[in-house]
């Protein structure tokens, strides 16, 4: 499957958040994979309760990652 998305963080749901915030205060639209979410409504569970993915546009990819490093700084 070819994809124009790239995975730019993974960790816990308090650190996503921060990131996702920053994100759209500089325009770019990020997608949250949330695996708990994603088993509940299926019906089933996850050992990983707490673990999301950020996904952004390889066209920003850059931009995001400095975003996130600014962050963390």
């Amino acid at each position: 499957m070819n994809t124009n998305y790239i995975k730019i963080y993974g960790g816990n749901s308090i650190e996503a958040k921060r990131i996702e915030i920053a994100l759209k205060e500089n325009n770019i639209a990020p997608i949250l994979k949330d695996e708990k979410e994603s088993a509940r409504l299926a019906g089933f569970g996850t050992p990983l309760s707490e673990f999301i993915e950020i996904y952004v546009n390889k066209d920003e990819e850059e931009k995001a990652l400095a975003i996130i490093t600014e962050l963390n700084s």
